[in-house]
């Protein structure tokens, strides 16, 4: 069988259905990104249905990458958070014209190829220490939950305390609270592809009681994506944009960081010795997402961790990747669709996601199990494990956490005397991150 010789599907423990279910499962968890993506970057001017098309077609064509070089079950798009910096720091805020702000996305990317090129960037990967890769994998499993419990309606921002319970009179958040007992349920028999069917269940029942904006059409032709090559690189390349260039860089360099760990832990793919095998084409195809994304206008396409939720379902190889990059690239012929179960359902709360959501609060308590494995009776191993997991929920920034992480386990060596015990790679790492919080 061909699929089982090119991907190795018995030694990965999976088989065909498992990944076709993984990589649908992974699909619909970040279809969201079709439209969230160009409704961000539109504020900064870019056509809006072009930049549809440009953001499907650059997160297949990475995703495609992918799945036939690594074998590795991971998704890309255009990265939430560098989307909305470079619409709202960049362009509104600086009044740098969105050209420009993509070439700034070309210039990172290519900066963060170098270093791939020249296994810095995979040095630093091994040179993190076994409790913060924990650390890191953990704090994401908290970090999607969180996600997801605001997706789902349960929990709601508050001026006064930060957060609160959600309206439980809403109708969607019902919907999400049965996604969620239908979805446990599934796991609870163990049913292959629980998460999937789970919203599967929920979007059908959110459509029969037309709790979404039913469309007028199924499908349309998509819009060609006129914002290829409209990067102006030169204007990029100069002094006052290069604090811009740094930051978009360390966001990119370091949240792909934690992604791929996350997702390899979950995965079982880590070796004894805590590396991750091809981790040099991973992150190859991560610095050319970045690339395409600028030429494409459709921001920095990174490696996402909703693909944890294709792993939850048991996809273990890179034909769930596949199957992922082909629903991109059909997505913009059923943008109607898409649009219904990606922009979820208009609530008094704001727009709420109950088919998504509940998968998302579950792969985060599947990724949180890795908690148990870090040493906490050890200040020096558990305070910076600490303030990673925190880290990364309450600055909702993946890379955050990894900094306040790094600086901390730095810090305490020096204070123990230990200081011969941190790699010259984790030292650099930290004064960077310090950089990058005084820069903002």
């Amino acid at each position: 069988m061909l699929f089982e010789r090119f991907f190795a599907l018995s030694q990965n423990r999976t088989n065909l259905r498992t990944e076709i279910v993984g990589g649908l499962t992974t699909f619909m968890t970040m279809s969201y990104i079709i439209f969230v993506n160009p409704a961000i970057l539109s504020k900064a001017g870019i056509p809006f249905e072009a930049t549809v098309t440009a953001t499907a077609w650059s997160a297949g064509l990475i995703t495609l990458l992918m799945g036939l070089w690594t074998n590795y079950p991971i998704a890309l798009a255009s990265g939430m958070g560098l989307n909305a910096a470079l619409t709202y720091n960049i362009v509104l805020g600086m009044n740098v014209p969105w050209q420009t702000a993509m070439g700034v996305i070309v210039v990172e990317g290519l900066l963060v190829t170098g270093l791939v090129l020249t296994n810095i960037r995979e040095k630093v990967m091994d040179a993190i220490p076994f409790s913060l890769k924990r650390a890191i994998g953990s704090g994401i499993g908290l970090f999607i939950a969180f996600i997801g419990l605001k997706d789902a309606g349960f929990v709601v921002s508050h001026s006064a305390t930060f957060v609160t319970i959600g309206n439980f009179k809403e109708t969607a958040v019902w919907l999400s609270v049965l996604g969620l007992m239908i979805s446990v349920a599934l796991l609870l028999k163990r049913v292959r592809g629980a998460l999937f069917f789970g919203m599967i269940v929920t979007a059908g029942t959110a459509f029969v009681f037309q709790l979404f904006n039913k469309p007028s059409h199924f499908i349309s032709l998509p819009s060609f994506p006129s914002t290829f090559f409209q990067c102006d690189i030169r204007s990029a390349l100069t002094w006052s944009l290069a604090p811009l260039i740094f930051s978009f860089f360390m966001m990119d360099f370091f949240d792909t960081m934690g992604t791929t760990i996350a997702l390899a832990e979950q995965g079982g793919f880590l070796t004894q010795e805590g590396k991750v095998p091809k981790l040099q084409r991973v992150l190859l195809v991560d610095s050319f997402g970045a690339v395409l994304g600028g030429l494409s206008s459709a921001s920095s396409v990174t490696a996402y961790i909703e693909s944890a939720s294709g792993i939850a379902e048991g996809a273990r190889t890179g034909l769930s990747s596949i199957i992922v990059a082909i629903c991109f690239f059909i997505a913009p012929f059923f943008t109607p669709v898409v649009q219904m179960i990606g922009g979820g359902v208009p609530t008094a709360m704001g727009n709420l996601n109950p088919v998504t959501a509940p998968a998302l609060i579950l792969v985060g308590f599947l990724m949180m199990q890795l908690i148990a494995d870090i040493r906490w009776r050890e200040l020096e191993e558990g305070f910076p494990a600490f303030v990673t997991l925190v880290g990364m929920p309450l600055t909702f920034s993946i890379s955050h956490g990894i900094g306040f992480g790094f600086i901390s386990f730095t810090l305490i060596k020096i204070f123990q005397n230990k200081a011969k015990e941190v790699s010259l790679l984790m030292y650099a790492s930290s004064i960077l991150f310090m950089i990058s919080f005084v820069l903002g």
